[in-house]
């Protein structure tokens, strides 16, 4: 148990497969409570390497003590997600977190306009973060301007889609897998493909299933890593 205890104080990474409504913020505070009861600390750091949406599962890096010092390198490194969006319509925080707002028409668009749209999404492109995010601007996260009905300029930044692919169309729903870098945004990136096809999309279902060499598959869920503490 002690070991155990101090592998933890001296850095663990931690695979945990994060479910749906769930803040990433909310994972590591369970974790780390469960680290500081089973062992009887009275603190120890906890850390995520890159944030999931709550309307979003799958794959979320933990790390502990001194590994804390080193997320940055695993907030670096690509991404892979899986998801579904729907077409036709589009809603502020480009996901199912708000109603929709507006309704387009989808009867143009065919097998071929979609793949062909892909092209616009890959390699080094501009993306504007959704208004309805956690980044900062005046020291106010984005999200609160939104809520409040304020209409604030965000800034595009540069990211990489090194693939975007769709895996099975059902229309107005659409699956796909993109590989990113950090800092994309999947809600924009669905809004934007929506545009380009001359109507409009959100995303209505996300999950990221890998993490550079990490994947999802040796993730565990939140309620078996306490089992697993216990052991």
């Amino acid at each position: 148990m002690n070991e155990l205890k101090e592998n933890f104080l001296n850095g663990e990474v931690i695979l945990i497969d994060k479910p749906l409504n769930w803040t990433s913020f909310q994972v590591v505070n369970k974790v780390r409570w469960m680290i500081k009861t089973t062992f009887g600390l009275k603190k120890i750091k906890v850390g995520h390497a890159g944030t999931l949406d709550p309307l979003a599962s799958g794959l979320l890096i933990l790390c502990t003590g001194k590994l804390t010092k080193q997320i940055e390198q695993f907030m670096g490194q690509e991404k892979e997600y899986v998801g579904t969006l729907s077409l036709g319509a589009t809603t502020p925080s480009y996901d199912l977190e708000t109603e929709i707002n507006q309704y387009f028409p989808i009867e143009h668009i065919d097998k071929k306009l979609l793949e062909n749209t892909l092209t616009q999404f890959t390699g080094t492109i501009d993306q504007k973060p959704p208004i309805f995010s956690a980044l900062k601007k005046e020291g106010k996260r984005l999200y609160e301007f939104a809520r409040e009905g304020l209409e604030v300029e965000v800034p595009s930044r540069k990211v990489t889609i090194r693939n975007f692919e769709i895996t099975q169309v059902n229309f107005p729903e659409i699956d796909f897998k993109v590989n990113c870098s950090k800092g994309t945004y999947i809600r924009s990136l669905a809004h934007n493909y929506g545009k380009s096809l001359n109507s409009g999309a959100y995303l209505n279902a996300l999950r990221r299933t890998r993490i550079g060499k990490f994947s999802v598959e040796n993730a565990i869920q939140i309620e078996d890593f306490q089992k697993l503490l216990e052991k």
